[in-house]
Parts: structure tokens; C-alpha cells; sequence
């Protein structure tokens, strides 16, 4: 099944200043996030983002924040119990998600949407842990449990689905 970005929101989870020196590759992580939620932009697919206790763990690196249209303080490690389900935009049923930490919060939020219906694919170099062994089981837990694992040049090239798309220079741009 292909993604489609009529159909699409984009889901980042806790891409907070705090937390992100402790990941692991996190400068490129965050790096991912924003070229994705810039994509997101470009393509008219809404973004949102998720702040695990931003009272104590900082907000959204701030490059990520602007690329948000909302933004979801959390106390729970799944987002869904916290509102998440009720703040995504009505009709768009595949959830494309990325974010910190792959093994807690991602995970356990991509799980939630899973069992709630939504089709949920997981960019997997847009996502990190402390532990690179915890991201890999992560993400092989997600795999079998249903959610598509991803790149971010396959989420951009399935969203435009041709050359002749009007953004395809400027997505282009952004992953090269």
C-alpha cells in the first residue's frame, strides 16, 4: 500500500532541545524531522508534534516547532491516552511518525494508532533512541506488529507519486 499525502498527517514525537543531545545520531535525526516536515508543508499534509513534560524536558527544537501546525504536551509515554487521537485531522487515516525515543514513546504511540485503525508507517531515519539496539528492536516490534517501516525519500517520492509533480524541484532539493 502506497501513502498517500491526501490522506497523510505527519506525527512527530518528542523532538525536544533536552532530550535530543542524549540520542543517539540525534543532530541527524532532528535534521530528518525538519527536511520531513518541510516536505509535509510543501505537499499540504498537516504536521503535528508531541512534547513529552515540556516543563522539564524543554520543547520541540524550535525549527521543528515552526514546522507544526499543533502542538501536543504529554504526560504518558503514548500520546493517545493525552488527546492525540482527537487533535488529528479528521479523514487522513495513514499516520506517518518519526521522533524520540523510538523504543518508548514513538513505539508505544504508533501502537496506540495501530490498534485504533489508523495505517501507520514509521520513518525509521527519522526516529532515535539513546541506544541504537533499542531503535532496531523498536522498529522490528513495529514491523510485526503492522506499521510500515519507511525512509524519508520514500515517504517523499510516494507523496508526490510523479516527476511532473509541481514540488518535485524542491523536494528534491531537500534530500539530496
Amino acid at each position: 500500500m502506497l501513502m498517500k499525502a491526501e490522506q497523510s498527517t505527519l506525527l512527530l514525537i518528542d523532538v525536544q532541545e533536552k532530550l535530543m543531545p542524549a540520542i543517539s545520531h540525534g543532530d541527524e535525526v532532528v535534521d530528518r524531522c525538519i527536511v520531513l516536515a518541510t516536505i509535509a508543508g510543501l505537499m499540504e499534509v498537516p504536521v503535528l508534534g508531541t512534547e513529552q513534560l515540556p516543563d522539564k524536558l524543554g520543547h520541540n527544537v524550535e525549527a521543528v516547532r515552526e514546522l507544526c501546525n499543533q502542538t501536543l504536551a504529554k504526560h504518558h509515554f503514548d500520546a493517545c491516552p493525552d488527546g492525540l487521537v482527537d487533535q488529528l485531522p479528521e479523514g487522513r487515516q495513514h499516520i506517518v511518525i518519526g521522533g524520540c525515543e523510538t523504543h518508548v514513546c514513538m513505539m508505544q504511540t504508533a501502537l496506540s494508532l495501530l490498534d485504533a485503525g489508523y495505517k501507520v508507517w514509521v520513518v525509521a531515519d527519522a526516529t532515535g533512541s539513546r541506544n541504537e539496539f533499542d531503535r532496531d528492536v523498536a522498529l522490528d516490534r513495529l514491523n510485526e506488529s503492522g506499521a510500515r517501516i519507511v525512509t524519508l525519500e520514500m515517504v517523499a517520492f510516494e507523496w508526490m507519486r510523479h516527476c511532473k509533480h509541481p514540488q518535485f524541484r524542491n523536494i528534491q532539493a531537500l534530500i539530496k
